[in-house]
């Protein structure tokens, strides 16, 4: 895709951002900006890299790596690795890895690795691995291992152990 197909599918304020507010390497397939509150639909395209400021929305396919800042929202496919701020909400589907700040939402598949700062809450499928700060609280599926902060909540399926 040219920039010029990218354009189309980034939009601030309900129209197409300016051509001159962002940068789209074909090669690498990587789209960066330093522009606030997008809305960038990417459904069905993978392994894209998206470097952005805060308040975006993302539509992506699979294999995709994202550093974002605060309030943003992801639904991917799988495979996607997340570094953002805090106050952030993922949909993803498996194999994902989360490095965030606090108050962060995640519901995703399986195969996913956490690492957090404060109050988030987690709702995961099976083989899920947590490094958190304080006051969270998760509700897992199968062979998930947690290394938190204090307060915390757990919801787990069998098999789990706490030491």
């Amino acid at each position: 895709m040219n920039k010029l197909e990218i354009q189309q599918r980034v939009l601030q304020n309900g129209k197409p951002l300016d051509l001159d507010k962002f940068e789209w390497d074909e090669k690498t397939t990587t789209f960066s900006t330093n522009e606030c509150n997008l809305v960038l639909d990417f459904a069905n395209i993978n392994n894209c890299i998206f470097k952005t400021n805060s308040g975006c929305f993302f539509k992506t396919g699979s294999d995709c790596t994202f550093n974002t800042g605060s309030d943003c929202t992801f639904k991917t496919g799988s495979g996607c690795s997340f570094e953002t701020d805090s106050y952030c909400v993922f949909y993803t589907s498996n194999n994902c890895t989360f490095r965030t700040s606090y108050n962060c939402v995640f519901k995703t598949g399986y195969f996913c690795s956490f690492n957090t700062g404060s109050d988030c809450t987690f709702k995961t499928e099976s083989n899920c691995s947590f490094k958190t700060g304080s006051d969270c609280t998760f509700n897992t599926g199968y062979f998930c291992s947690f290394n938190t902060g204090s307060d915390c909540t757990f919801k787990t399926g069998s098999g789990c152990k706490f030491l």
